[in-house]
């Protein structure tokens, strides 16, 4: 699904052509035959590898547990590749799959594609303008209702699945760019109403001075994923000793501070009461408001922020010049092991019930 929902598109938007696809379902294969109707399709990554004359990178997009075979393959191979995140597993194939690649001298990046989001972009902003001061405490929360499963992969793979590996590798990425390595991790990790885990909170403790907000103090991370939430909370909070930054909701993924206000405003223009489906008052048809924006905070001040699009094409964007040995990798995998061993600690923590502590030494 994320290399036809994802990739396929991306690649797509910053120019790229798609010429050979390994699948083995039916279903997927006849869809990428109509997507990229000179593509080559292929069965397996053997397969991939033999026509290596026909294209100059190779994506993978596979379950997450196939995600060190394909890459070590692709490496021992030669082939310059994207992995999409996570890294692997855990951290020990996320060290593997570095050093192999090392071994061969092939190139590589992890697609961390949540760099490129506005929410981020514009908190990065915000902070080296000086908006917030200092940063003290930073909260993001990917909450869904989901209460119906889909029998997705995800969700029934104990070991490549779930959203500590799904969504908290992108909460702990934007948070370790954001205030730098990560000293300290408690963490709660349950599953709810599927096999892999489907309700994570993760807490990290960053050093003084790092990443890109260089904040005196140690940065505290309040790290939330769940698919079993029916209200939302803000979707994030970066509180400085200046201000804060706020998003109540993004992507579509609104909080019930959204649902409520756009039902109000539409029933206020209706003069009566309204459902969530009503328009008004900058609410869309389906009641949630026509754009959305960040806000920096200072007691009953609030400035308003258009957050806009995301670019996360321009990591696609960035990979010529990566492989032509012109720039750095969009993501360098360094740092996706990083968030592998924090996602090691953190079930650790949960699993111990303490906090667990990593050394400079641990991310090595």
């Amino acid at each position: 699904m994320a290399g036809r929902a994802i990739h396929s598109r991306l690649a797509r938007e910053a120019g790229f052509s798609v010429t050979v696809i390994q699948a083995r379902n039916h279903n997927r294969r006849t869809q990428a035959a109509t997507d990229w109707p000179g593509a080559k399709l292929v069965t397996d990554v053997d397969e991939l590898i033999a026509l290596r004359d026909r294209f100059d990178l190779a994506v993978i997009a596979s379950p997450t547990s196939a995600h060190a075979e394909n890459a070590a393959a692709l490496a021992r191979a030669g082939i310059p590749f994207v992995l999409d995140k996570p890294i692997g597993v855990d951290a020990f194939e996320a060290r593997a799959i570095i050093a192999e690649a090392a071994k061969t001298k092939t190139p590589f990046t992890v697609f961390q594609n949540r760099r490129w989001d506005s929410e981020q972009l514009k908190l990065i902003e915000a902070i080296q303008r000086g908006a917030l001061g200092d940063v003290h405490t930073f909260e993001r929360r990917w909450e869904r209702w989901q209460p119906v499963k889909n029998k997705q992969w995800r969700d029934e793979d104990v070991v490549g699945g779930g959203l500590l590996l799904d969504l908290a590798s992108h909460l702990v990425d934007s948070a370790i760019q954001l205030f730098g390595p990560v000293k300290r991790v408690s963490a709660s990790i349950r599953h709810l109403a599927t096999a892999a885990d489907d309700d994570v909170m993760i807490v990290l403790e960053h050093g003084e001075g790092g990443g890109l907000a260089k904040s005196k103090y140690p940065v505290e991370s309040r790290l939330f994923a769940g698919s079993l939430v029916a209200a939302p909370g803000p979707r994030t909070k970066a509180l400085g000793d200046k201000g804060a930054y706020v998003v109540t909701g993004f992507e579509r993924d609104y909080s019930a501070f959204e649902v409520r206000t756009a039902a109000k405003g539409a029933a206020a223009n209706t003069g009566g009461a309204s459902s969530i489906g009503a328009t008004g008052n900058g609410a869309s048809s389906s009641g949630m408001p026509d754009d959305e924006a960040a806000w920096i905070v200072r007691g009953d001040q609030a400035e308003r922020i258009a957050l806009g699009h995301s670019q996360h094409a321009d990591f696609y964007r960035a990979l010529p010049e990566w492989l032509a040995g012109e720039a750095p990798a969009p993501v360098d995998p360094k740092d996706a092991l990083r968030t592998a061993v924090v996602l090691d600690a953190a079930r650790a923590a949960a699993r111990e019930g303490r906090t667990m502590s990593i050394t400079l030494d641990g991310y090595k």
